[in-house]
């Protein structure tokens, strides 16, 4: 029953996915001014939370996408957006990502959830906070809604709800969209910054080993995986990580109200990311399809002053969620 009907109405040349898409990342938006807290993690390693308050008692808590950080363009403006509004907003800045190398030879994968869930609980023990709301965009989005499904029994009750942008809520699928041709320039930015990182890895933790050659020679994401996050996070392949870290098969145990937003014409995404028949056989999962956004895109016109995407997830939290600052 929840599928949302709310188009995103675009001018040229926004109708191009990849238009929108590179417009919104590169956007010229005001940075927010945060206030930066490390906390330490049971694994004597940090995550960093970059804090935008307005002395609210709901709080909106933001995590990106892959490679991304409380910096990026689309974090970035919907953190300004939400504090305009009366909200707290915390942008987790996923373990590496926050301009510093984190402790361990583990940083990040789309299905550690157990990170969402330490930083939840971090701000309901240390925070007056009576309403936390999850909001998470691409990898991100796939973590909150793994979150809200694997935890769904267990999850503290100030936690409303949240609403993902931009998921590929299928790995295995959404790997191999992103390994096609239309989108290697993108895979290639991705895995500069990944290749960086498991070099870095490998001369802090010698243990590590990796073949330096086989990350040299890396193209695709099973590259990758099959050289790091396989072997370093224990699954038994890169197909065994990206079964088990999707977020698809947790969407029918969410217990919150929950949101999915994700462009038709997003290219990241395969046709097994669009969950209708979930979505109209639930109470608590909600689908939004617009035709045109690209990738946690969603411009309209060279002249938005705020993106169509932060008006739906305002009006989520404040109409289904029942969520005011």
């Amino acid at each position: 029953m929840p599928l949302l009907e709310s188009q995103l109405t675009t001018k040229f040349p926004f109708r191009n996915p990849h238009v929108n898409t590179l417009y919104k990342f590169f956007a010229n938006k005001e940075k927010p001014t945060y206030e930066r807290k490390r906390i330490t993690t049971w694994d004597q390693d940090f995550i960093d939370l970059d804090f935008l308050l307005s002395d609210s008692f709901s709080a909106i808590l933001l995590i990106h996408g892959l490679e991304g950080s409380s910096e990026s363009s689309y974090i970035a403006s919907t953190a300004n957006y939400l504090k305009d509004n009366g909200y707290d907003v915390i942008s987790m800045n996923l373990r590496s990502c926050s301009g510093v190398d984190n402790n361990i030879l583990k940083t990040y994968h789309a299905g550690k959830t157990d990170d969402v869930e330490f930083v939840i609980n971090y701000l309901i023990e240390n925070y007056n906070y009576n309403n936390i709301v999850l909001c998470g965009f691409s990898l991100g989005g796939n973590l909150i809604l793994k979150y809200l499904g694997e935890f769904s029994k267990t999850i503290p009750p100030s936690v409303k709800g949240g609403i993902a942008v931009s998921v590929p809520i299928d790995l295995t699928s959404a790997q191999a969209e992103l390994s096609k041709l239309k989108n290697k320039i993108y895979m290639k930015e991705f895995l500069r910054t990944l290749k960086s990182k498991v070099l870095l890895k490998a001369e802090k933790f010698p243990e590590f080993n990796p073949n330096k050659k086989l990350i040299a020679k890396a193209s695709c994401f099973r590259d990758f995986e099959e050289i790091y996050t396989a072997p370093v996070f224990g699954f038994n392949s890169p197909e065994d990580y990206w079964e088990k870290a999707s977020s698809k098969p947790y969407l029918s145990k969410i217990n919150q109200k929950a949101l999915l937003i994700n462009a038709k014409d997003d290219f990241f995404l395969s046709l097994d990311c669009y969950p209708y028949e979930i979505a109209e056989n639930s109470e608590n999962f909600y689908l939004m399809t617009p035709k045109y956004g690209g990738h946690v895109g969603f411009v309209s016109t060279f002249n938005d002053e705020v993106f169509w995407i932060e008006n739906q997830i305002i009006s989520f939290i404040q109409n289904q969620l029942n969520t005011y600052s």
